[in-house]
């Protein structure tokens, strides 16, 4: 057990707060906590940029590893401490995900970042910092990248971009609303001709609702599903009570790297052996990603390995939550479009009317 200005602190025991919104026309910190590939992949990094600058109003302020590969887990430290006591940047954002996020967290200045909370966005390996932030009791944004959400060649997802504006300069319920299609599959952006014409959405969307008809309104916690149990395994941004997360809501996705259904539900087993999984009335599980370049999979294969995953998901709670309520295939982590989810914020999930209402 850690101690916080001189009383016992662990994880999860803070109730995170909203941070201001910024406005169109302010400062807003574009940093890699994870991966620099802007310094790879300048074209999509670059694209992102301007759509910050000429549709949403925002201006982007980098700092020294935001295009730097390999940086120390420090130096992205210091880049996150100097965004967040920035007076002039109202809000932080990711330029994309990556695998070594967990190394930077050691680093970090709980206090400082307490002392100036701001709106994070960010997903995937950036689950290590939407958790840290819940645990210091910020409210966090589980979505949206400069180099995928704004760099989507040809335009960004309308449905994206309307949750991500909500997110970004409003307050209050906003409703999340099926997509009617939706697609996984890219182009190289190391080729130009990517970035001619929008991505493809073949795949009819909708969401899948399981277990009790009920509403569930609580703040959310989880993130990728993959760096969650590698928190668990270290015993980072994890409270040692699960207690902590009563009554809220499990917002669950999986990465790129296809995790196998096997993987996936021994993930979920361990989380529940650990008491986590009963202690969530309600689950999101994302759409899942099924496709890559290292894994690319036909239609055929794509369908089975998203049934797959669901029945491992379905096999845990069968097994540790019974009594969750679970929406699958919902529109957020590795898909397009993608809605903003706030992480630590609250959501309401509607069984009866079939609705889910998260506040900004």
């Amino acid at each position: 057990m850690k101690e916080r200005d001189g009383k016992p602190y662990a994880p999860g025991m803070t109730t995170p707060v909203y941070p201001p919104k910024p406005s169109p026309g302010d400062r807003i910190a574009v940093l890699s906590p994870s991966a620099g590939l802007p310094a790879l992949y300048p074209r999509p990094y670059e694209l992102g940029l301007a759509r910050l600058r000429e549709d949403f109003g925002l201006e982007p302020v980098e700092y020294p590893t935001t295009r730097t590969m390999d940086a120390t887990p420090q130096a992205r430290a210091d880049d996150i401490h100097a965004a967040f006591a920035d007076p002039d940047v109202t809000a932080v954002i990711a330029s994309i995900g990556g695998d070594d996020q967990i190394t930077v967290l050691p680093f970090l200045d709980r206090e400082l970042i307490r002392a100036h909370p701001k709106p994070f966005f960010g997903m995937s390996d950036n689950t290590n910092l939407l958790a840290f932030l819940y645990s210091s009791g910020v409210v966090g944004y589980h979505g949206t990248s400069v180099m995928v959400e704004f760099g989507r060649p040809g335009a960004m997802h309308p449905q994206t971009a309307e949750s991500l504006r909500a997110a970004l300069f409003t307050t209050g319920a906003y409703e999340l609303r099926p997509a009617e299609r939706w697609g996984d599959v890219n182009g190289d952006w190391a080729d130009p001709a990517t970035f001619a014409a929008e991505p493809e959405t073949p795949k009819q969307g909708g969401w899948t609702w399981r277990g009790p008809d009920r509403v569930v309104e609580g703040r959310s916690w989880g993130g990728n599903l993959e760096i969650l149990s590698w928190l668990l395994m270290a015993d980072r941004e994890i409270s040692p009570d699960p207690s902590a997360y009563d009554g809220g809501v499990l917002i669950l996705e999986t990465s790129e790297e296809l995790p196998s259904a096997t993987e996936v539900f021994l993930i979920l087993r361990s989380m529940g052996e650990r008491g986590l999984l009963r202690r969530f009335p309600a689950l999101l599980m994302a759409r899942a990603r099924t496709w890559s370049f290292a894994h690319p999979n036909s239609p055929e294969a794509a369908a089975r390995y998203a049934t797959e995953q669901r029945e491992a998901v379905e096999r845990a709670l069968a097994a540790y939550a019974p009594d969750t309520l679970a929406v699958f295939d919902v529109d957020f982590g590795h898909t397009d479009p993608q809605l903003v989810i706030p992480y630590g914020g609250t959501v309401r999930v509607d069984g009866p009317a079939r609705r889910i209402t998260v506040t900004y």
